[in-house]
Formats: C-alpha cells, structure tokens, sequence
C-alpha cells in the first residue's frame, strides 16, 4: 500500500520538464507528475483508459475533437486508442494521473 501527499512528494527527473513519481501494481499505474509552464504534448495515443485530476495550476487538454482548460480539481478520462495532448500554460500544473497497465 502507498499513501501520497502530492504538495510534499518527492519527484524525480522523467524527461525535460517533467517531474514524476510512479507506483506500478498488477493492473494500474500512478503517475504524480508535476509539468513545467510552456510545455506542450501534440497528440498520442495508447491501447489503455487513463484518467486523472489537476492538483494544483491550468492545463489545456484535448481528446478527440474536445479541448478544455482544466483548473484545480477538475478531472479527465480518455479512452483507449482516443487521441489525447495537451498543453502547459502560464504555470506549471501538478497532475495526479492513473492508467491501467500495458497488456493488463
């Protein structure tokens, strides 16, 4: 079992401008990720549902043909094989994010 503050987590380096800290179990995964302002992700796609909530700063985010600024609180699902990305604005934003695992 894991329990996480995520205003006093401690990050680790996961690619430039992006700070993360993972728990990994037989099915889900746990990202607490913290993204730099002025940070952008084009478009992916994966074979797996994640969802997540803001925890602190704005993030914009689309999926399909939707976009949205999320603020603190605010929650998002996207499923499988559905074309997500987003976009970091005038902050940074901390995000709690959960997926289910690859081949699970």
């Amino acid at each position: 079992m894991h329990f996480w503050n995520p205003s006093t987590i401690e990050l680790e380096e996961f690619r430039p401008g992006i700070t993360s800290k993972a728990v990994t179990g037989n099915q889900l995964i746990m990202v607490c990720m913290r993204i730099e302002q002025g940070r952008e992700d084009l478009g992916h796609e994966h074979p797996f549902d994640q969802c997540g909530m803001v925890v602190e700063g704005r993030i914009e985010m689309f999926a399909g043909e939707k976009r949205h600024i999320l603020t603190r609180n605010e929650c998002y699902f996207i499923a499988a094989g559905e074309r997500h990305g987003w976009k970091t604005l005038d902050e940074p934003v901390t995000l709690l994010d959960i997926s289910s695992r690859p081949g699970a």
